[in-house]
């Protein structure tokens, strides 16, 4: 896939500089869709019924790529039967809910930054912050097993990579995970926890959720809680280690100072494809039915509108329904992570020598598999 650079880091060729708000676009599988890059026109196609996320996932719809959630995936539903699922587990994120678990998640930051200054003058934090951190909350927070955590990893990984990995392998790591779950949810049958799996067994057992739909759950929240997490901490840190006053105002406001992070370097570039329903003017363009629209995210949050007038606005997360029920966890994690690092190595700069920074190439989301770094003072005690 043609790779352009659209601030750091590689991206689809259709990123480019073409004025306008909605373009046309050429996807990476070589469908025709419109690109919408302007936050109040982001938003609209975001919220409004007239494009759905249900029709997207169709046969013969216009894709983006390979890495699309299946159709019975509350992120491919639209009207009742999304918002049934998603009032499912919309009460494990709620603020006070992930507030609770702040402390757990700083004890998980403090023993992995143990083991970067006990290993240090250096350290690639992606191996040994952005990745192990949100692998183990998430894990916990649904109930995986620790030790099954880098299996996970692996299948996850492979599942996101749009362009070395064939549709075959993407169909069996699915199968495997959709086994592995499976299995997870009859073994919390018989040995419950404090766990979100468990709480979605119990509503399973009410008959709110069907077998087919705690499964896909239980898989879609595994991977989504994942993936994306460990690519907003590195780009965070990354954006941290280059901008000093970005580091003055996480110190000054760490709340705010967080926002402008995720603002400035979302690692969901793109939103998932919705397609019309019907003709809806956007701008200057009339979108037909049946015909794909995408939201760069990315573009929605450099807009004017945003950057001049709307501190802390963002479409980092989505809006409207599908807005990422995620948000305040993962949020948390970036913000304990950078806080925590930055507090604990004040001298933090990057590595020396060749390539201290490696993005990942061909995922569906934005990430970096390197990102070395090193510091001359010793860090601070905790």
């Amino acid at each position: 896939m043609t790779q352009q650079t659209h601030g750091p880091g590689p991206l689809p060729a259709f990123f480019d500089e073409r004025p306008g708000d909605v373009v046309p676009i050429v996807t990476p599988v070589g469908d025709k869709m419109w690109l919408v890059r302007g936050y109040a026109l982001g938003r609209l196609v975001l919220a409004d019924a007239r494009f759905s996320r249900a029709e997207a996932v169709r046969p013969g719809a216009p894709r983006l790529n390979d890495a699309q959630p299946v159709p019975d995936s509350m992120m491919s539903m639209d009207g009742s039967e999304h918002a049934r699922l998603r009032r499912i587990v919309a009460g494990t994120f709620t603020t006070g809910r992930v507030a609770a678990m702040a402390p757990f998640i700083e004890r998980v930051a403090d023993r992995r930054l143990d083991a970067v200054a006990a290993a240090g003058p250096g350290a690639d934090l992606m191996e040994t912050l952005a990745v192990p951190l949100p692998l183990e909350v998430i894990c916990s927070l649904l109930g995986v097993p620790p030790t099954d955590g880098d299996l996970f990893r692996t299948w996850v990984e492979v599942l996101f990579d749009i362009s070395a990995s064939s549709p075959r392998q993407k169909a069996r790591h699915r199968l495997e995970l959709t086994r592995y779950m499976a299995k997870l949810i009859e073994r919390k049958r018989s040995e419950p926890g404090e766990d979100l799996i468990t709480a979605l067994i119990e509503r399973h057992g009410r008959a709110e959720l069907s077998m087919p739909e705690l499964v896909t759950m239980g898989l879609s929240l595994l991977m989504a809680g994942y993936e994306t997490t460990v690519g907003q901490i590195g780009l965070s840190v990354l954006l941290l280690l280059g901008e000093p006053a970005l580091r003055d105002d996480l110190r000054a406001g760490p709340a705010a100072a967080v926002e402008e992070l995720l603002r400035r370097t979302p690692s969901t570039p793109l939103s998932f494809p919705r397609v019309a329903r019907e003709a809806v003017v956007l701008g200057d363009v009339t979108v037909q039915p049946g015909e794909g629209v995408l939201v760069s995210l990315l573009d929605a949050n450099q807009d004017p509108a945003v950057t001049q007038g709307r501190p802390g606005a963002h479409l980092t997360f989505g809006h409207g329904p599908h807005r990422c029920p995620g948000a305040p966890l993962a949020r948390l994690q970036v913000q304990i992570a950078v806080e925590r690092l930055l507090s604990r190595f004040p001298q933090l700069r990057l590595a020396a020598g060749e390539q201290p920074v490696i993005w990942k190439e061909g995922l569906a989301t934005r990430g970096l598999s390197r990102l070395a770094v090193e510091w001359q003072n010793r860090p601070t005690a905790q």
